[in-house]
C-alpha cells in the first residue's frame, strides 16, 4: 500500500527532483518482521563468529564453512531467494538489513556470505531458467552447496569482458568444453557450483555458465593453494583452473553473449550489499573505540575528554550515520521499484532485475562512499587506541586490514566513481533523467544579478535544504559545461569524471542524512533528533567543503577565460553559507552522547 503513495523517483533523478523526507525509508521505518530478523541476525553474529575471531585470524577455513553452514540452517542465506525455491522471499530491505548486521564479526565470514548469497546465488535466481533455478537455488537457499563466481582472470580485472577462457562446443552440440583460468575467486575452496564465465569462438561478449565442481569427481578443475592475503585471512581464496572442463549446454545461463550484462547486473546488487557489510563493522569499531577511551586514562583524565579524541568520536559517528541513512534510502526505493514492477505483471525475475538495475548509480555511490568510511572508521579507531591498536591483541588492526578490501572488489572504487558519472548520462541520453534542461537553467542563470535578500531560515534545515539544492546546480554546472565541450569523449577524461563523481556521492549522502534526520524530527521532536540534527549539519558541511574543491579542480581543467571566471563565480555563489554551522559545537554535542551511551547509539 505504501508503495502507491510514495513519490518515487527513477534512479538519478535525485539529482534533479526534490525528494520529501516522508518518501524516504529509515532505519527508525523497520517493520516487525525486520526487527526480529535483525535481532536474530544479531544473536547469531555474537554466539558464533565474534567469540571465534582468532580462529578467523589465524586462517580457519573450515569454521568459515560450519559458521556458512549454521547460516544456512537459520535461513540467512536464502532470505533474498523466493520461497519458491527454498528461501525465505524477504524483500529487498531485509535482504539489505541481514547483509549489514550478519557481517561486522569478522571480514572472513563476510566476505564468504556475501559472495554466496550475491555473486553466487542471484545470477542464477535473477537469469536461470525454471530448470535451472529448480535444481540449483534450493542447495544454494539452505547452504547445502556453497557457490562461487569466477569472472575475474590474470589478464582481465576491471576489463570484465577481455576474458581469455574458452567454451568450445562439442562435436555431438550437447555440451561445452571450458578452459582456462581464473583468480581471486572468493569461496573456491568449498564451493559445490560456480557461476563462470568464458568466450565462445570470437564473441564479442562472454558468456556464463553453471558448472557444478565435486572435488571427488572433478571433471578437469584444479584449485590453486589459498591465497595468503593483507586481511579477509579465513575467506577461501583460490586460482581455479579449468583443463576440458565438460559442462552440458543446457547449463549456460540466459544466452550467448549475455555474461557481460549478467557479470554488471550482479555487480550491481553485489554493490548496496557491500555498502550494507561495511556498516555494522563502523558501529562495532565506534562502540570500541569509545568504550577504551573512557577507560583509558592520560594525565589522569579520561581520553575520551580531550578535544583531539572527541573530534575523532562525533566524525565516526557521522560518517556511520549517513552511511545507513543513504543505504537503506536506496535499498527501499529498489524493494518498492521492484514492487511496481510485478504488479505491473513482471515475473519476479524481470522486477528484481530491473529494479536493481534502475538504482545501479545510487548501488555505485554507496559502494564508494561507505567502503571509504569503514576504512577511514578503523584507522581513526586504531589511533584512538594508540600504540595498542597496532597490536594484534586489539580487534582495531583486523577490523583495518579487513576493511581495505571494501574498495576493491564489487568494481574498484576508481571505476564506480567513473560508472556512477557515466550511467547518469547515458540516463539522460535515454530521457530517463532530464539533466540538459536543469543545466541549461544553471547556466543561464550564472548570467544573472544574484539575490541580496536576506532568506528566512526559521525552519529547520531550512539553510541546509537549500545548500542541496545548491549543490545539486554545481554539479550540473560542472557536468553540463564538461559534455557540452567533450561530448561522449568524456569518457576519456577520467580525473575530470572521477572529480564528479566525487560532486553526486556527497550530494546523495548528505541529502539522506537530512532527509531521514527531518522525517524522524516530524515524529519526535527537534530535541529528541537535536544529535541527528548536528550529525546531519556536520557531514553537510564537510561535503560543501569537497565539492568546492573538486568542483574548482574541474572547471579549472576544461573552462578558460570568461567562461571559467564566470564559473568559479558560479561555484563560489553555490558553496556559501549565508549563516556557517559551529562544527566545534557539532562535534563536541556528537561526542558527548557517544560517550555518555559508551557506544554507537543511533
Amino acid at each position: 500500500m505504501e508503495t502507491s503513495k510514495k513519490n518515487l523517483l527513477r534512479g538519478g533523478q535525485f539529482l534533479v527532483k526534490e525528494t520529501n523526507c516522508e518518501d524516504v525509508f529509515t532505519p527508525e521505518d523497520f517493520s516487525e518482521e525486520q526487527q526480529m530478523m535483525k535481532e536474530a541476525v544479531m544473536e547469531f553474529n555474537d554466539r558464533e563468529i565474534i567469540p571465534h575471531k582468532n580462529r578467523f585470524e589465524a586462517k580457519d577455513y573450515a569454521l568459515t564453512e560450519e559458521v556458512m553452514r549454521k547460516a544456512g540452517e537459520l535461513g540467512f542465506l536464502g532470505v533474498a531467494v523466493p520461497d519458491a525455491y527454498g528461501g525465505l522471499g524477504m524483500g529487498f530491505v531485509s535482504t539489505v538489513l541481514t547483509c549489514d548486521y550478519i557481517s561486522s564479526g569478522t571480514g572472513s565470514f563476510s566476505t564468504a556470505f556475501g559472495a554466496h548469497t550475491g555473486i553466487g546465488t542471484m545470477p542464477i535466481t535473477l537469469y536461470g531458467t525454471e530448470e535451472q533455478k529448480q535444481k540449483y537455488v534450493p542447495k544454494l537457499a539452505t547452504g547445502e552447496w556453497f557457490g562461487a563466481y569466477c569472472l575475474t582472470e590474470p589478464g582481465a580485472g576491471s576489463d570484465a569482458n577481455s576474458g581469455k577462457t574458452t567454451a568450445e562446443l562439442s562435436a555431438d552440440g550437447k555440451s561445452y568444453k571450458i578452459n582456462g583460468q581464473k583468480m581471486w575467486i572468493s569461496n573456491a575452496g568449498f564451493c559445490r557450483l560456480m557461476i563462470v564465465f568464458a568466450r565462445i569462438e570470437n564473441d564479442k561478449n562472454i558468456t556464463g555458465f553453471i558448472i557444478e565442481f565435486d572435488k571427488d569427481k572433478p571433471n578437469g578443475i584444479t584449485l590453486g593453494e589459498e591465497e595468503h592475503k593483507l586481511g579477509i585471512r579465513a575467506s577461501s581464496t583460490r586460482q581455479v583452473f579449468f583443463n576440458d572442463t565438460v559442462v552440458p549446454v543446457e547449463n549456460m545461463l540466459a544466452g550467448r553473449g549475455e555474461g557481460f550484462k549478467i557479470a554488471m547486473n550482479a555487480l550491481n546488487v553485489g554493490r548496496i550489499k557491500l555498502a550494507a557489510a561495511c556498516l555494522d563493522s563502523q558501529r562495532r569499531i565506534i562502540t570500541t573505540a569509545v568504550k577504551y577511551a573512557t577507560e583509558r586514562k592520560q594525565f589522569k583524565t579520561p581520553i575520551s575528554n580531550f578535544g583531539a579524541i572527541k573530534v575523532k568520536l562525533a566524525e565516526m559517528a557521522t560518517d556511520a550515520y549517513v552511511g545507513e541513512s543513504a543505504t537503506y534510502r536506496a535499498s527501499k526505493d529498489i524493494e518498492d521499484r521492484i514492487n511496481l514492477r510485478v504488479a505491473a505483471g513482471n515475473t519476479h525475475q524481470e522486477a528484481e532485475l530491473k529494479g536493481v538495475e534502475e538504482y545501479a548509480i545510487e548501488c555505485s555511490i554507496l559502494k564508494v562512499a561507505v567502503s571509504e568510511d569503514v576504512q577511514n572508521c578503523a584507522d581513526e579507531g586504531i589511533q584512538i587506541f594508540g600504540g595498542m591498536g597496532f597490536s594484534e591483541e586489539t580487534p582495531m588492526e583486523s577490523a583495518w586490514r579487513d576493511a581495505r578490501i571494501a574498495r576493491i572488489y564489487e568494481g574498484t572504487n576508481e571505476i564506480n566513481r567513473m560508472l556512477s558519472v557515466g550511467m547518469l548520462i547515458k540516463k539522460a541520453m535515454k530521457g530517463h533523467v532530464d539533466l540538459l534542461e536543469p543545466a541549461t537553467e544553471v547556466a543561464n542563470s550564472l548570467m544573472g544579478i544574484p539575490s541580496f535578500d536576506t532568506p528566512d531560515y526559521s525552519e529547520l534545515f531550512a539553510e541546509e535544504k537549500e545548500m542541496i539544492a545548491k549543490l545539486k546546480k554545481t554539479f550540473l554546472m560542472v557536468a553540463g559545461a564538461a559534455l557540452q565541450k567533450y561530448g561522449p569523449e568524456i569518457e576519456e577524461h577520467q580525473q575530470l569524471l572521477i572529480s564528479a563523481a566525487d560532486i553526486l556521492i556527497e550530494i546523495y549522502m548528505a541529502e539522506s542524512a537530512i532527509l531521514r534526520t527531518e522525517k524522524n524530527v516530524k515524529r519526535t521532536s527537534e530535541k529528541e533528533q537535536s544529535v541527528q540534527i548536528a550529525m546531519s549539519k556536520l557531514y553537510l558541511y564537510h561535503a560543501v567543503d569537497k565539492i568546492e574543491e573538486k568542483g574548482k579542480e574541474s572547471i579549472i581543467s576544461f573552462a578558460e577565460g570568461d567562461e571559467q571566471r564566470m564559473m568559479l563565480m558560479g561555484l563560489k555563489r553555490f558553496t556559501k553559507y549565508t549563516n556557517y554551522p559551529d562544527i566545534v559545537d557539532l562535534r563536541n554535542e556528537i561526542a558527548e552522547k557517544v560517550k555518555a551511551e559508551n557506544k554507537y547509539c543511533f
